[in-house]
């Protein structure tokens, strides 16, 4: 079985989502049977490379509310974050474009990679002190490398602007036809969706069903062919 989870690395419930879906991934009896897939989405796709600014002023900007009710939800949220067991700084975070991090992430799928990556990419980005937007590709390339991504290969694919950029648009454009219009966005064989960061019970629910849905495999009857299997080949005769 399949889930693909669209997400963005600026979305805190993506993060908190994640964390959630995994606590029930990991108790699933068929966890072995499961395949993770991250798919790309930007909240702010039309946001310039270097228009890096704030979380609490964007947030402000962007939901016309006061500081000390967008100080009032990062606290919210890094409650609901530490419930998990994940760190969140509520303040002094900043806010910017994604799109090269998307880029980077189907990269990192290439090479088995992606789960790492995205993980440290949530970490650098709500957890630590240094900002995930402002020091440029050298930061990118040092989480790539600790993802254990070959440096210089991660660095030439953020030089290219074309690398990877049709699959994370293909990912969006995806999402638009799945109809989902925010994340997290999880689906499950492509037959169930779930939105949000919802609670582990209802991942595990989702998992559950999904998996016993599953349609058999429907043989097509046409007689009998060479082939192989556990006891060797068919050898063809006169």
């Amino acid at each position: 079985m399949r889930v693909e989870i669209w997400s963005d690395i600026a979305c805190p419930w993506c993060y908190v989502g994640k964390a959630r879906f995994e606590k029930a991934l990991a108790a699933f009896p068929h966890r072995d049977g499961v395949e993770v897939v991250h798919r790309s989405f930007e909240l702010d796709p039309g946001r310039a490379k270097d228009d890096v600014q704030p979380v609490l002023t964007m947030l402000a900007k962007k939901y016309g509310m006061s500081e000390a009710q967008a100080e009032a939800g990062e606290d919210n949220l890094a409650a609901q974050a530490a419930a998990e067991g994940l760190a969140y700084r509520s303040r002094g975070r900043d806010h910017g474009n994604t799109f090269d991090m998307h880029r980077l992430l189907h990269f990192a799928k290439a090479h088995g990679r992606q789960d790492a990556l995205i993980q440290i990419l949530y970490r650098a980005n709500f957890a630590e002190e240094r900002s995930l937007f402002s020091e440029g590709d050298e930061r990118l390339v040092a989480l790539a490398a600790e993802a254990g991504l070959d440096a210089d290969a991660a660095r030439a694919v953020l030089a290219d602007p074309a690398a990877y950029a049709d699959e994370v648009r293909a990912d969006e454009r995806e999402a638009a036809q799945l109809g989902a219009n925010g994340v997290p966005f999880f689906v499950l064989d492509r037959t169930y969706g779930v939105s949000g960061a919802q609670p582990a019970e209802v991942f595990t629910q989702a998992l559950t069903q999904a998996w016993g849905e599953r349609s058999p495999l429907k043989p097509i009857d046409a007689g009998q062919a060479d082939a192989c299997g556990p006891d060797g080949c068919a050898v063809p005769r006169d």
